[in-house]
């Protein structure tokens, strides 16, 4: 039976009120070995080789079913209450119900062997193919924010291209990701798939990252998370897909449906939290409705803030170098709480008006807290919006029924995804069209990731047969 998502969201945050910290600083567990998880980095990727080495001989209908057998053990009501439940209390961070929505899109959604398109040319001299074919062995890292969606994604999708996985997740999800590596591992066995394609080790860290980026028998290094790790994985001298920060901005125009704008803000800005890169962190209105959005996000679950209560909110949030990290991830009435304020009925979002200067507007804060900034007209509004998104190339939204001015938006801002009249969730498939996925990679351009994104591009060529034209 699925277990009800306040009840669980009750239940961990009696838990977490106890908890003297985040969970960063709690003595490591005993965790157990075997099934893709090893004591030893070194050991774990040797592994891999040697089942990717094997997984050469299998077919492209043994893959499939391998895939198929990955979305049944992630898609169990179990394990998706597990997944939920447990990366919020181990991280402190996102919401309950919206991570179990984020893990079932990610088993569902997530493309498989069907994205390995070939194509062809074929004439007097003969037929070509180009094939997408494995690199081997991919180094993958995970986030604190996204950590068992991730892995379900990047396994299936790296999987699909034919290679084998060794992850290194962040050790605020050490636990969780040892468990979700052991029951994919154990579906694989079940599917008749080799052994390893999938591994990781009982204890994440910095060093065992480092081992694996500098092991020769990786081939590629796939990063998903914040700007230091992606540059490192780029300097690696590997083939190397970088995902990382956004701060995406959301303008709205006078010719919006402005209550549907402010219920699509509202509903992905707070989608977990605001944990998403994807999510909307600023809101640009033209002045001319700026009073009216503010209303109707009122209406919808947001809180607008005092010019008191965002000098409070700042020394609350604010760290040296930007969010503070025991904040992040936190929900709109713990951080009302924080500053001595009974949040009231329903609120999701906190809202304040701000300057463009301001951190809540600069910073990709990663919590339900948005700054608004007015702007005099449409062409300001995308020029502000261009300035805020900092050239991350990550997510960008704008409610508008002006074509040309959101062709104009999409040519200016260049984002990855430009998600037009709905919330920012659609441009990862959820409630829009298309696949889902969690590595978004802006960095090195290849987007949206996809299992062909893991793969390499090759030519076979047969001279002068095969053309029965």
């Amino acid at each position: 039976m699925k277990l009800d998502p306040a009840v669980i969201e009750a239940a961990i945050r009696a838990v977490l009120a106890e908890m003297p910290s985040t969970g960063t600083d709690a003595a490591p567990t005993q965790r157990s070995e075997g099934d893709g998880v090893f004591a030893d980095m070194g050991d774990a990727v040797e592994a891999a080789h040697r089942a990717w080495r094997e997984y050469l001989t299998k077919s492209l209908a043994d893959r499939r079913r391998y895939i198929a057998a990955i979305r049944e053990a992630m898609l169990r009501p179990e394990h998706l209450d597990k997944m939920s439940v447990d990366a919020v209390m181990q991280t402190g961070m996102g919401d309950v119900a919206d991570k179990y929505l984020k893990n079932k899109v990610a088993a569902e959604l997530t493309p498989g062997v069907e994205d390995l398109e070939t194509s062809a040319w074929s004439g007097d001299d003969g037929l070509t193919t180009v094939e997408y074919s494995a690199f081997g062995v991919i180094g993958a890292i995970t986030p604190t924010t996204n950590p068992t969606e991730t892995i379900t994604c990047n396994t299936i999708g790296m999987l699909a291209a034919g290679n084998a996985v060794v992850f290194s997740p962040h050790p605020r999800a050490r636990d969780l990701s040892v468990w979700q590596v052991q029951t994919i591992n154990r579906a694989l066995r079940e599917a008749g798939a080799p052994e390893n394609l999938v591994v990781t080790v009982a204890e994440p860290s910095i060093e065992n990252t480092n081992k694996m980026m500098e092991h020769r028998k990786v081939q590629m290094l796939v990063a998903t998370g914040g700007p230091g790790i992606v540059r490192t994985v780029l300097k690696s001298g590997k083939k190397a897909i970088g995902a990382g920060a956004g701060n995406p901005p959301v303008v709205v125009d006078e010719t919006a449906d402005i209550d549907h704008a402010a219920k699509c803000i509202v509903d992905g800005a707070s989608f977990d939290n605001n944990l998403p890169c994807t999510a909307e962190k600023e809101i640009i209105a033209v002045d001319a409705i700026a009073d009216l959005l503010k209303f109707h996000m009122v209406q919808h679950g947001a809180y607008e803030l005092s010019a008191e209560q965002v000098k409070q909110l700042e020394g609350l949030i604010l760290g040296e170098r930007g969010a503070a990290t025991e904040w992040i991830g936190k929900s709109a009435t713990a951080i009302l709480e924080g500053i001595g304020v009974e949040p009231p009925a329903g609120v999701r979002l906190l809202v304040c008006e701000a300057t463009k200067e301001h951190p809540f507007v600069q910073v990709e804060l990663m919590m339900p807290v948005l700054g608004l900034v007015r702007a005099p007209d449409v062409d300001a509004a995308i020029d502000l919006a261009v300035e805020l998104e900092h050239g991350n190339r990550h997510t960008a939204v704008m409610h508008s029924q002006n074509v040309s001015k959101l062709t104009k938006m999409g040519k200016l801002i260049q984002t990855t995804i430009f998600v037009k009249n709905g919330p920012s969730f659609t441009g990862i498939g959820i409630g829009g069209e298309g696949f889902t996925t969690f590595t978004i990679a802006g960095p090195t351009g290849e987007g949206l990731t996809r299992p062909r994104s893991f793969a390499r591009s090759r030519r076979c060529v047969l001279v002068g047969d095969l053309n029965v034209r």
